[in-house]
């Protein structure tokens, strides 16, 4: 894993626990929040692993049902499509638990705390511009109204895009891959098209001068 993809999502867990106005915020407290953060992944580790087993027997059991209780081939053929996605889901969240020692690890190096500080402080100090930003780039949409995955996220990448020089190509694909992790299954394309509008716009205010 690239220690700026740890940090990112070190920085996205904390989000969420920053106070709400920079007076409160010092370079301690910050550090406070990261290990907070670190510990929320160490607990994640557990609760996937928890999930993944109901899932896998809940798998199990539909099997069972498509031997002994489906009325009708077409049922059980649906039975079992719903025991191969459960199985599915299960593996996948056993997936992300076996990344998860890895994640901690790499959590706890300087290179990655400090860049998680860096953009935490950014969305932190920009808050209002950041948010204006995205606020221009919504369709239809008010940006208190997102989930709080998806308006972390979208910051996080508009801070990177607009102070901290990270190329919005980049900048995208990494908040595009958080939202495929952690937002729902429509949030990542979601994500994409308001960071596109965003960046569109940084570039018709650049030819204009």
């Amino acid at each position: 894993m690239q220690p700026r993809r740890i940090s990112r999502e070190l920085a996205l867990l904390s989000l969420s626990q920053l106070p709400t106005t920079l007076e409160k915020l010092e370079t301690q407290q910050l550090s406070n929040v990261l290990l907070a953060a670190i510990r929320t992944l160490t607990g994640e580790v557990q609760e996937t692993i928890e999930n993944a087993v109901v899932e896998l027997k809940r798998g199990n059991e539909r099997l069972l049902h498509s031997e002994t209780r489906a009325a009708d081939v077409q049922s059980a053929k649906a039975m079992v499509s719903e025991a191969i996605e459960l199985t599915e889901k299960a593996i996948n969240r056993l997936g992300h638990a076996l990344e998860m020692p890895e994640l901690i690890h790499l959590a706890n190096q300087q290179e990655v705390r400090n860049y998680a500080l860096e953009l935490l402080g950014t969305v932190s100090r920009r808050r209002v511009d950041i948010d204006e930003a995205i606020t221009e780039a919504l369709l239809d949409w008010q940006l208190n109204r997102l989930p709080r995955i998806d308006r972390d996220i979208l910051r996080l990448a508009v801070a990177e895009i607009s102070f901290l020089g990270v190329p919005d190509r980049v900048a995208i694909n990494e908040a595009v891959e958080l939202a495929k992790r952690y937002s729902d299954e429509e949030g990542h394309r979601f994500i994409n098209g308001v960071l596109r509008r965003v960046t569109d716009k940084i570039k018709a205010q650049a030819r204009l001068g």
